[in-house]
């Protein structure tokens, strides 16, 4: 119960940061100051490609793990109708 809360409360916390080192924003900045906002923009799309992956991973995974479990649940339904039909139950 004790980690349950402590994770509410980490989740619920709001911290600001600045996450960005000082050489990629000094480069951004000098790029955009000049009229060339490219560098930006590739930075922009490495970001969103490194916040899809992991979602898009897990639900690959959420995905298999349920079409798995589909699949044994109906063969295990399968292996008990044929037992009851040999028990004669």
């Amino acid at each position: 119960m004790k980690k349950l809360i402590a994770t509410g409360v980490l989740l619920l916390m709001q911290v600001a940061t600045y996450a960005q080192c000082a050489m990629c924003r000094a480069t951004v900045e000098s790029n955009l100051s000049e009229g060339r906002g490219v560098i930006g923009t590739g930075l922009n799309f490495g970001i969103l490609y490194l916040l899809v992956i992991p979602y898009l991973s897990v639900g690959a995974l959420i995905f298999l793990w349920f079409k798995y479990g589909k699949k044994e649940l109906k063969e295990r339904l399968e292996s008990e109708a044929r037992l009851k039909e040999v028990l004669g139950k």
